[in-house]
């Protein structure tokens, strides 16, 4: 056999070889970029943040101010976790105290406000304040209303 035909047959051979290796995934890509896709919902923790954090003079107690912006789904309400620390950096060997502010009836678009109180503060520290987690439940719909 002369070289012009091995160098035919091994450009044959390396193109069956391509498209059986080739060929299943163009189809696979193909196929699964047909519909669009929904994106998954966001994270409720990005919709809440704190916005204040003081000490009562009366009762010592530390209280969080909490903000929670609507997202575009709906009305609904927040529930969100509010973490009290002595300082920004989390220590792995404490256990923060925690308090729960649920604000409810946020509409798209809108902020709305509540406040978390926590446990009585030292008199020499000055607290931290900031979101542990955040939970976004929506509203039922009322019967008999569009």
């Amino acid at each position: 056999m002369s070289t012009l035909k091995w160098q035919g047959w091994l450009v044959g051979l390396v193109t069956i070889a391509g498209l059986l290796v080739f060929a299943p995934l163009g189809l696979y890509v193909w196929a699964s970029g047909g519909e669009p896709r929904e994106e998954p919902p966001r994270a409720a923790v990005r919709d809440v943040r704190v916005t204040g954090c003081s000490i009562d003079p009366t009762s010592r107690r530390v209280t969080a101010a909490v903000e929670a912006t609507g997202r575009a789904e709906g009305v609904g309400a927040y529930v969100v976790t509010v973490e009290f620390r002595d300082r920004a950096e989390a220590d792995p060997g404490r256990r923060a105290a925690q308090a729960l502010v649920r604000v409810p009836g946020v509409a798209p678009g809108a902020t709305e406000y509540g406040e978390a109180v926590g446990p009585v503060w030292p008199v020499a520290t000055v607290p931290w304040c900031g979101v542990a987690g955040a939970e976004f439940t929506p509203a039922s719909p009322t019967p008999g209303l569009p």
